[in-house]
């Protein structure tokens, strides 16, 4: 299997690899609207490819921790994982989330929240975000707002409310 970043030409395929991992085109959508955005980083719109066929994405996106009057820079939002439904519980959605997180800290960031499965994300590393402090702007259970350092002590005296970017809120 190999892993790199989107390129151009992958637009169609992953659209529809995404539309068919979570059965609705709300979450291709989002991935469209984020592309788009200037805060868009392509180096962390990751692809796997299986016999050149793509298989698997991982999205990377800044987030800010809105604490009272500072803003935190350096976060990363993990939204969406997706892998072709017929391929899912093959390790290579572990194989992209552990490439991602890694190329997240080669690039410099200090840390990632992920809206996800509290029984998935914990063998990342991934603990409640609430555990430092750290809210989701989502009504979510604290649970399944996560958070993992890729900077040891970089959510250390950190507290606050999580802010996506704008395409984020059109999904609820």
């Amino acid at each position: 299997m190999e892993i790199r970043p989107e390129h151009i030409g992958d637009f169609s395929e992953l659209s529809e690899l995404i539309k068919s991992a979570f059965g609705t085109s709300e979450e291709a959508f989002l991935v469209e609207e984020l592309r788009n955005s200037t805060a868009f980083i392509t180096e962390l719109s990751l692809v796997a490819l299986v016999s050149g066929k793509i298989v698997g994405h991982i999205l990377f996106t800044p987030v800010d921790l809105q604490a009272g009057e500072t803003d935190t820079l350096g976060f990363l939002a993990l939204a969406p994982l997706s892998v072709l439904p017929e391929l899912q519980n093959r390790g290579i959605g572990s194989q992209l989330v552990k490439h991602g997180l890694n190329q997240a800290e080669q690039l410099g960031h200090s840390a990632v929240f992920v809206l996800g499965h509290p029984a998935y994300y914990p063998r990342f590393g991934f603990v409640p975000a609430s555990d430092f402090q750290i809210m989701s702007p989502f009504p979510v259970p604290d649970e399944s707002f996560l958070a993992r350092e890729l900077v040891p002590g970089s959510l250390s005296n950190v507290t606050g409310t999580i802010e996506y970017l704008p395409p984020f809120y059109k999904m609820e």
